[in-house]
């Protein structure tokens, strides 16, 4: 069953969203060589905190980190490790912000450093993607013409589109209905309603969309050891269209 949600909620998922914000604007700050994916997860860790917020993952199916840090190949659920970042890398960093019962998603890819050109097209196809996403996300429409989109303009661009791990709805949990894909058919799923609160997430890879996990049973990555990259926002439908919950530009 898919949950509408009211105004007030959507409000409250909002301030969530917005400290969600001010973490992806520290960790641009602190994004370079040298700095590893656990101190930026602790940073950020301490700046929820500082916010009266916490870190929704943290516990979730025994989750240990406050973010995903996800490393050049690897799709989605990297660990925050140790290892310092390297010039050239690029890494997402995803994660839930929880602020008094309110959720928010979203997950950023960044360059480290000086990126190759073909990282560089990577980002910006992914992140272009996203908006494209978002701009079906109408009342009326369906969740398929979501995935359409994305899908038809990645594969364009010569790149693919992960299949195993989509998009979700969100709301007193992480993962709720709607299941968002990020490829398919215009025309299929549910039909978009206003108070729908859910989230767009194309991840998309240089190489095959096809992914192997590894043995700690969370990270995934492209199985053709290619660079991916990811984008997400999450998005409330409303009678004015979609409003961005996560919005880094507001």
């Amino acid at each position: 069953m898919i949950i509408l949600k009211s105004k007030r909620e959507i409000e409250q998922m909002q301030k969530a969203g917005e400290i969600l914000v001010g973490c992806h604007k520290l960790i641009a700050s602190m994004i370079k060589p040298g700095v590893s994916t656990l101190e930026i997860d602790q940073a950020v860790e301490a700046y929820l905190k500082e916010k009266g917020a916490t870190p929704e993952q943290k516990g979730y199916r025994d989750y240990q980190y406050a973010t995903c840090a996800s490393l050049n190949d690897e799709i989605c659920h990297g660990f925050p490790r140790k290892e310092p970042l390297k010039n050239g890398d690029i890494v997402t960093i995803d994660m839930v912000v929880n602020y008094h019962g309110g959720l928010a998603d979203s997950a950023w890819t960044y360059a480290v450093g000086d990126i190759s050109a073909e990282a560089k097209k990577l980002m910006e196809v992914t992140k272009k993607a996203l908006y494209k996403g978002i701009k079906q996300a109408q009342i009326g429409n369906r969740i398929g013409d979501i995935g359409y989109a994305i899908q038809q303009y990645v594969e364009g661009e010569g790149f693919s589109v992960v299949r195993d791990f989509i998009g979700h709805g969100i709301g007193k949990v992480i993962h709720e209905k709607p299941e968002v894909p990020h490829f398919g058919l215009p025309g299929k799923g549910p039909r978009i309603k206003e108070g729908m609160v859910f989230t767009i997430e194309p991840m998309v890879n240089i190489g095959d969309y096809q992914m192997k996990m590894d043995n700690n049973g969370w990270t995934a990555r492209t199985r053709d050891g290619k660079l991916s990259a990811q984008y997400e926002h999450t998005i409330a439908i409303t009678s004015d269209g979609p409003i961005i919950l996560t919005d880094q530009d507001a």
